[in-house]
């Protein structure tokens, strides 16, 4: 077999990965049809589903690989860095918007839920890991627990996605983002 027959199939896989992350930004989880899914990634139904299964497991997929990617962010910088880059390069982040569309699906499909939670676990232990090790290097405060700094980060996470979803101004996000590193750090 030679090499670019070897590496087609990564190639389309990819592809799809990155048609399908315009497809979601632009139309949302249901508005994201298999006949748009087509046309964004340049794929048939067959070669898109022969490498994901169903559109589920296609999201999933993204899910997974941005979480993988924000994961390493987190390692070096911190997870107030994923937000910055967020408001940085939206266009980058701009299909996390459907988080919204799916949260009715995450309250009331528990095996929805147990499938997001799954491949956004690489991110949480990011996380986890980079507040322990700062806790242990002395730069964290120590009169609230890792688990609840991790939570607190989570639900800022969560409000700071859900605020660039609905459009709203990113004037004074920046500064935010300022305060709520201050707010987890050792005070000197």
């Amino acid at each position: 077999m030679s090499v670019a027959t070897g590496d087609k199939p990564l190639n389309s896989r990819q592809e799809i990965l990155e048609g399908a992350r315009r497809c979601f930004a632009e139309h949302g989880y249901e508005g994201a049809t298999v006949r748009r899914l087509e046309e964004a990634t340049g794929k048939s139904r067959g070669a898109i589903f022969h490498h994901f299964g169903d559109k589920e497991k296609l999201f999933l997929a993204l899910a997974r690989e941005d979480a993988a990617r924000m994961a390493e962010t987190v390692s070096e910088n911190g997870l107030v860095e994923v937000m910055r880059g967020m408001l940085e390069d939206p266009e980058r982040y701009d299909w996390l918007s459907i988080r919204l569309e799916i949260s009715k699906q995450l309250r009331t499909d528990p095996e929805f839920r147990a499938k997001w939670t799954d491949h956004q676990s690489v991110l949480d232990e990011a996380v986890r890991v980079r507040l322990a090790r700062n806790a242990d290097k002395g730069r964290m405060r120590t009169d609230v627990p890792i688990d609840v700094l991790h939570l607190y980060l989570e639900t800022v996470m969560d409000g700071f996605i859900s605020r660039l979803a609905t459009g709203a101004s990113t004037e004074g996000l920046s500064e935010v983002l300022d305060l709520v590193e201050t707010s987890v750090r050792r005070p000197d």
